[in-house]
């Protein structure tokens, strides 16, 4: 089993884990209601999708 010769430094974990950060996701406003949505989905408000209602929530 391979087992490390030294312990790994707190730089060069921390270096590595860099990348690992959380991003925000990137958000949009809905054409009809305007609430904010991610883009390439249905709006969860309206149900509102490029021109249409997909989801049967508009009353």
């Amino acid at each position: 089993m391979a087992v490390p010769k030294r312990k790994t430094s707190k730089a060069r974990k921390r270096k590595r884990r860099s990348h690992l950060a959380l991003e925000m996701p990137a958000l949009s406003t809905c054409e009809r209601c305007g609430t904010v949505k991610v883009p390439h989905a249905a709006c969860e408000n309206c149900g509102h999708y490029r021109g249409r209602d997909v989801l049967g929530l508009d009353a």
